[in-house]
């Protein structure tokens, strides 16, 4: 498990700061798996998951689902057969922030169990 994923979630304002290019280049060598994506205009982070079968994938999707709830911050999750993809940004300042970061790396932690 890596620092970020021991890390919880701290409230953001539509204030808060979005990450810097700088922090950015240094966040995502903690979470080498993930891509950073513009979705409309709005940099997010996405990984796609891959699981054997529909029930693996759901299973890691509920998973996720109270993982993000006891954080207080919540993904984009599509969920299909053999396969979930997640993405995370902060809504309320349209980018992302460190909790973006730290919610990824506890998904790939959720994932390896």
């Amino acid at each position: 498990m890596n620092d970020l994923a021991k890390q919880a979630c701290e409230a953001c304002r539509a204030d808060a700061p979005k990450v810097s290019d700088e922090e950015l280049a240094q966040l995502m060598k903690l979470i080498p798996e993930w891509q950073p994506v513009v979705v409309d205009g709005v940099l997010q982070l996405q990984r796609h998951f891959k699981f054997k079968n529909f029930k693996q994938a759901m299973a890691f999707t509920n998973r996720l689902a109270d993982l993000a709830e006891e954080e207080g911050h919540h993904p984009g999750i599509l969920t299909e057969w053999g396969k979930v993809t997640v993405t995370w940004w902060s809504h309320s300042i349209k980018g992302l922030h460190r909790n973006d970061f730290i919610m990824a790396a506890k998904t790939d932690t959720l994932a390896a169990v």
